[in-house]
């Protein structure tokens, strides 16, 4: 079993956690109704990808009582 045989600095492990930070999401704006959306992917308020509608929206169909 591999032992060090010295203690790491904190600048060394430091250095070596230099790329751990958490990077931004890479969102775009819908072309149709202008909401935030990931790129290559379709808008989940409108469900338009490319300019043309891909999904319909589900209707909420109300409850009377």
């Amino acid at each position: 079993m591999a032992v060090p045989k010295k203690k790491t600095s904190q600048s060394r492990r430091n250095m070596r956690r230099a790329h751990h930070a958490l990077k931004a999401v890479n969102s775009g704006e819908c072309s149709n109704c202008g909401a935030r959306k990931l790129p290559h992917h379709i808008c989940p308020s409108c469900g338009h990808y490319k300019g043309r509608q891909v999904m319909s929206q589900p209707q909420i169909e109300e409850v009377s009582e």
